[in-house]
């Protein structure tokens, strides 16, 4: 019907005579007035046509051709049913199947042609389509400049590979680079993922694209929102810049930049990273990242920061570099470690650790701290060679001080009740110390008090085994089950020597003050350290030991 209509309109246009012609006497007259400028013009050809109808008086320029219409400007051919050939002009109009071949690397398809030869500009209406050796571009209107090797639509388009599909209400594509750029309401559709975006640049060649406005990526539980960076649609590998966020599951990573890839679900992040789970309600910080997303494992370094804000209170941890890993994943065992090594700092309000290195397991809810460990509770400091502390909620429930364990408690200006041994168990009931029993060569130094909160005197005792409880924060009562052999001094009489057990240390310039103070390191004075025993230790933090860990 189309191609009926358009020769109807052009056998009416008007009265023409009917001319037998070989087409190619159809050229542009060498003396034509348009011809008098300096530049040189490339004309437009025509080669074939089965009629053609010309009418002088009534328009001398134009010619009315009907039937296998052929024209050739450059290395391009244009085909169609009919035209109107404008040869002073050096233009033409072509109806019904257009057709535009270039060699056997562009070919440009619709059902209304408007050319100009001197700009080089074609301009394609209805049913077009755009192909190179790369894609296929469909459209309703196609503007392509020749000269720029540029096709653009402005009224919603679809670009094809053999791998996406790319739709968009604007875009360009130069048939040389394969540069495409897309704007408004743009949609990458491929088999392995979708984005969408308000602006985007994409390689039909390369199957790169330019991230350069609000973007985002979905990919099964992968999900990607960027303004900057790149993306390879083959490899599915990102590069991500300005505060890019990738999320895998519950877990969101913002940083500065970011590698993802999606196929060995292996990111790197760098510069003020931020990982928040917001399922365990927990989040990592730090300078570089390197997350497995498959085992669910992280590890963080420089200024790493671990917080836990599942309670109301949040807990602040600083370490060198901590490892956050999933073991087991593939069992019903599948269990969880947090690993913080190298001058591991911790704040919460109600409690606040020192130590070189620890490791949380979720199977017993339970972190243990290496190598000169210390953890204050309110007006408690709790020393040892190795602490364990089981949670409960992410409070304290039970703690366990294991090998040169000291507890101490300020009790005024220069006293303090201490207790050393063997090793020592804490029980903690409504987030507050409530029990204690302490096992192996007990020393005590204790200050009793009255009613009235007063100190009565100083108690030492040397037992091999204690029980004791709290009350309101400070040490109430203490039984001693063994035989025991003690002194008490009233406060007047207190001897200097006695008043402070071998090992005490009140260590209240290590303490964090809040969760700020956790990044500035200060470790034990010189020889306030505990004695040097060989003990058991956590590997060291390498990353190449967290790869291989986490393969």
């Amino acid at each position: 019907m189309a191609k009926l209509k358009y020769l109807i309109l052009l056998i009416l246009a008007l009265p023409m005579v009917t001319v037998g012609l070989d087409a190619r006497v159809l050229q542009p007259s060498q003396s034509s007035s348009a011809d008098t400028t300096k530049v040189r013009r490339n004309y437009v050809h025509l080669l074939h046509a089965d009629v053609t109808k010309y009418n002088k008086q009534i328009n001398p320029d134009v010619w009315v051709l009907i039937g296998d219409v052929t024209f050739r400007h450059d290395s391009m051919y244009m085909y169609c049913d009919s035209a109107y050939f404008y040869n002073r002009k050096n233009a033409l109009k072509a109806f019904g199947n257009v057709r535009m071949e270039q060699g056997d690397t562009l070919f440009l398809y619709g059902d209304y042609l408007d050319y100009d030869g001197d700009a080089n500009l074609a301009r394609v209406r209805n049913n077009v389509r755009l192909e190179d050796k790369t894609s296929i571009l469909e459209t309703d209107s196609l503007d392509y400049n020749r000269t720029l090797n540029l096709g653009y639509y402005f009224d919603g388009g679809a670009l094809y590979d053999d791998e996406s599909t790319l739709e968009s209400e604007w875009g360009e594509y130069n048939t040389v680079t394969k540069e495409a750029v897309f704007r408004y309401n743009v949609d990458l559709q491929n088999p392995q993922f979708i984005m969408s975006s308000d602006t985007l640049h994409y390689n039909t060649g390369t199957k790169m694209a330019k991230i350069v406005g609000p973007t985002r990526v979905l990919s099964g539980q992968s999900k990607i929102y960027s303004e900057l960076g790149y993306y390879d649609t083959r490899l599915r590998q990102a590069t991500l810049l300005d505060r890019s966020v990738v999320t895998n599951g519950n877990r969101d990573i913002t940083a500065d930049s970011l590698l993802n890839d999606e196929i060995t679900g292996i990111s790197e992040a760098f510069g003020n990273i931020v990982m928040n789970d917001t399922v365990n309600k927990n989040l990592l910080a730090g300078e570089y990242g390197y997350f497995n997303n498959f085992k669910d494992s992280v590890y963080i370094t420089g200024t790493a920061l671990a917080v836990d804000y599942s309670q109301g209170d949040s807990l602040y941890l600083h370490a060198d570099t901590i490892w956050m890993v999933t073991l087991d994943a593939k069992s019903d065992s599948m269990y969880r470690q947090m690993r913080a090594y190298n001058k591991v700092r911790a704040y919460r309000t109600d409690i606040q650790a020192v130590c070189d290195s620890l490791i949380f397991d979720s199977r017993d809810s339970c972190m243990t701290m290496y190598d000169n460990p210390i953890l204050w509770h309110n007006g408690q400091q709790l020393v040892g060679e190795e602490i364990k502390m089981y949670m409960d909620s992410s409070f304290i429930d039970y703690v366990h001080v294991i090998n040169q364990s000291l507890y101490a408690e300020k009790m005024g200006e220069d006293e303090y009740n201490q207790i050393n041994g063997k090793e020592m168990k804490f029980i903690f009931r409504d987030k507050k110390l409530s029990e204690m029993q302490v096992i192996g060569g007990v020393n005590i130094v204790y200050f009793p008090l009255d009613d009235d909160s007063t100190m009565l005197g100083m108690n030492t005792t040397v037992a091999g085994k204690l029980v004791g409880t709290m009350k309101d924060g400070k040490m109430h009562k203490l039984v001693i089950p063994t035989k025991s052999n003690g002194v008490f001094y009233p406060m007047s009489q207190i001897p200097a020597k006695d008043r402070y057990l071998e090992n005490f240390v009140w260590f209240d310039y290590i303490r964090p003050v809040d969760k700020d103070d956790i990044f500035h390191w200060r470790g034990k004075h010189k020889g306030q350290e505990l004695k040097k025993i060989k003990r058991s230790s956590i590997p060291l933090p390498t990353l190449d030991r967290f790869k291989k860990d986490n393969k």
